[in-house]
């Protein structure tokens, strides 16, 4: 593993730690040559997994484009880190599960929903305006409006 901040190609593991939910791993790196410290994470993966986007192109997915999407539905909220992380951890196991090797977004986008009403009604809001791409008020208080009759 390369030194993010001098570029030195071998670091040393100095701790190593199971996470919670037991499918990935957290290490805290120390460089030799110039002392810096920094983690990195393994994540267990099963199979590459393809997103298929509306308009029917095909990507690769990325589970860190997935952690940041959620991150920042849930800004400013008392949201905590570990939290998201398992709630990635559950929607990358779920899709890994399917045994398809082409998910398309909108079933990414039903996970998170699904994920962040349990989380933070905030958030879920907040995501939900992007993944439904609203262009007007009326279409938040519509939603809104739903989610109360929930």
């Amino acid at each position: 593993m390369r030194c993010p901040f001098c570029g030195y190609a071998d670091t040393q593991v100095k701790d190593s730690r199971t996470s919670d939910d037991g499918y990935s791993i957290r290490r805290r790196r120390c460089c030799p040559k110039c002392q810096s410290r920094f983690t990195t994470f393994e994540h267990m993966q099963m199979r590459d997994l393809i997103v298929v986007k509306k308009n029917d192109v095909r990507v690769p997915f990325s589970r860190e484009k997935l952690y940041k999407s959620i991150l920042l539905a849930v800004s400013k909220r008392d949201v905590d880190g570990d939290r998201i992380d398992q709630i990635v951890n559950g929607i990358v196991r779920t899709l890994e599960s399917r045994g398809e090797a082409e998910i398309p977004s909108s079933v990414i986008g039903e996970l998170v929903m699904e994920a962040l009403l349990s989380l933070d009604k905030v958030a879920y809001v907040r995501y939900a305006s992007v993944y439904k791409n609203f262009t007007k008020t009326e279409d938040f208080e519509e939603f809104v409006a739903k989610l109360m009759k929930k």
